[in-house]
């Protein structure tokens, strides 16, 4: 079921199962999907990584992630582009900007407890029920269900995280989260990022241990660590073009970064997939 309105903005939800899982290999530019499983032991790849879910965990994904089902029950997908809701714009509404997307390389994933199962399935009710009406409150319903979906999601993963319900400083870790997805490729230092946020490099290391969180250089180098995976894995880009995305003047730095975190070098690692998609 889609609604698409008339400048392409669209919000599309389904159960899907084994039989209609290919929608989770699609990459829809400037959208955000959210997958709800109704069954336990689903398995899927997501960035080359196998993980698998249980009955009412819910994981979030932008249009970044590569999705490749392994082993599929039942699944309730939700997904929007930017037209329809832009999380960004609206973060002030619904507080999901660095924590359910753009997160900077950690995959976000909730569970919904006992007690609040209700209010989802409530929820999705009603936008099947708004999905398929036809008025001129269409769109401004499914805008506040879907405004609805993403507070409740963000609230459950603010509680299971331990987050503080309102803090300053974790508005910097979200905000600094954000701006690494956004310049991962060409900036590689802390202290680029804590100029963006008018901080110290400091004063941003002093706020990431404070919560118990990784380094802010780490979160860094795990974005780009990320994003090489995924080129060396999916693409045929050559290790030299790949480097050169990721902001590396020269092969080498890249190797040896690379190497550092992963154990081999990106060609090794290049060469290993090519090995398993063709055993595969």
């Amino acid at each position: 079921m889609k609604f698409i309105g008339r400048t392409q903005e669209f919000i599309y939800l389904n159960t899907i199962d084994r039989k209609s899982c290919n929608v989770l290999k699609e990459s829809v530019e400037s959208s955000l999907t959210i997958l709800w499983f109704q069954s336990d032991n689903t398995r899927i790849l997501i960035d080359g990584q196998e993980l698998v879910f249980h009955k009412n965990d819910i994981v979030f994904l932008t249009e970044f992630h590569t999705v490749v089902p392994i082993e599929i029950g039942e699944i309730r997908i939700l997904r929007f582009n930017r037209l329809f809701y832009c999380v960004l714009d609206h973060d002030s509404e619904v507080g999901c900007k660095g924590i359910l997307f753009f997160g900077a390389a950690q995959l976000p994933i909730v569970t919904i407890p006992n007690e609040d199962i209700g209010k989802f399935n409530t929820l999705w009710k009603m936008f099947i029920i708004e999905i398929q009406s036809n008025d001129q409150l269409q769109i401004d319903m499914l805008q506040i269900m879907l405004k609805r979906y993403l507070i409740l999601c963000a609230r459950l993963y603010k509680l299971q995280k331990k987050y503080p319900v309102e803090n300053q400083e974790i508005d910097i870790i979200r905000e600094y989260n954000f701006l690494v997805e956004k310049h991962f490729k060409d900036k590689h230092s802390v202290a680029e990022y804590a100029d963006l946020l008018h901080k110290s490099p400091k004063t941003l290391s002093n706020v990431f241990s404070k919560f118990n969180s990784k380094t802010p250089l780490k979160y860094i180098q795990e974005r780009i660590l990320l994003e090489a995976r995924r080129l060396l894995h999916y693409t045929e880009k050559p290790v030299k073009e790949i480097a050169y995305e990721l902001g590396y003047d020269d092969i080498h730095s890249f190797s040896r970064f690379f190497k550092k975190k992963e154990g081999i070098s990106p060609s090794q690692y290049k060469k290993q997939n090519q090995l398993i998609k063709i055993a595969g």
